[in-house]
């Protein structure tokens, strides 16, 4: 081979090394890049926010329908009605508007359990008002002669007069597992995962705890520069089960955890975590009676 195809030859072979490098190097900034892309995207990975009763089998409702579902039991609580009852009620608000306080419906139906104003259950104010409505509801579910023993599509025919009865059995699973857990049957079965939560003043708070459950004692710790606000709630004037109310109390509480802007709920020796989104055991117990809502900062 001469000089001068020598050199060509090694000029091709350089250049053709060149380009091979060129290749592997833009491949490996590609992946790279696909990689800082995937980090980013899991990164901003939408959370999903729910709550779960996890009694016979797990159970969903997101944020709006907790809240509902946590003042629908609330309002049982403070009447001392049975979990059936709440159970009904869920089965019926879940059937009726996906238990969302609605301001639509057939015909004048409105709210969460669609009664209509012109067959007598209230003003137009006052079916939308959900502590209004969920009594009303109850005071027609009380009336109905052993709807303790009844079968759910039964109780709830007896009271909202669907053209739909058979409708409400569909919702049981998921309304009796939410009934259990908002009534204190089922200690720590309730979580949810809220996210991120405003700050609220504790007063916010107690207008919460008196609109759901009524007037209940409660001890108020301010925030100080290194410790959150805290709110005791005593269950005593709720009954005489302290245990399951505190339950009952507890759960509702965490339900409610971004409306109250809670941090930490604490039941006995265990403590429903925000940042965790589930309970866990604590060195600092609440007191027997007692549900402990730790403020977010």
């Amino acid at each position: 081979m001469t000089r001068a195809r020598r050199h060509h030859a090694r000029t091709r072979a350089a250049r053709a090394g060149a380009g091979l490098l060129g290749t592997v190097a833009a491949l490996a900034l590609a992946v790279t890049g696909v990689v800082v892309v995937l980090d980013r995207t899991a990164a901003h990975e939408p959370v999903l926010t729910q709550c779960v009763a996890t009694v016979d089998g797990s159970w969903s409702l997101d944020l709006e329908q907790s809240d509902n579902a946590a003042l629908i039991a609330a309002v049982a609580v403070r009447r001392t009605l049975p979990a059936r009852a709440v159970t009904i009620a869920l089965a019926t608000a879940l059937q009726e508007s996906k238990l969302v306080n609605v301001d639509y419906g057939d015909r004048d139906s409105l709210g969460l359990f669609q009664q209509r104003p012109s067959q007598g259950w209230g003003t137009v104010e006052q079916v939308q008002d959900p502590v209004y409505a969920t009594g009303r509801f109850y005071d027609g579910l009380v009336g109905v002669d052993g709807y303790e023993q009844l079968e759910i599509t039964a109780a709830a025919q007896a009271v909202q007069r669907s053209g739909y009865p058979d409708a409400y059995a569909q919702h049981e699973g998921r309304a009796r597992a939410f009934a259990s857990a908002l009534t204190g049957w089922s200690p720590a079965a309730l979580t949810c995962t809220v996210g991120a939560v405003e700050p609220v003043g504790t007063d916010t708070v107690l207008a919460r705890i008196t609109r759901d459950l009524g007037e209940l004692p409660t001890e108020v710790t301010p925030a100080s520069a290194d410790v959150p606000a805290q709110v005791v709630v005593h269950v005593d004037p709720l009954g005489a089960e302290g245990e399951r109310l505190a339950w009952a109390v507890g759960h509702w509480a965490v339900a409610l955890a971004g409306p109250l802007g809670a941090d930490e709920v604490t039941v006995g020796d265990r403590t429903w975590v925000r940042d965790a989104t589930t309970w866990v055991p604590t060195e600092t117990p609440a007191t027997s009676g007692t549900v402990r809502i730790t403020l977010a900062g």
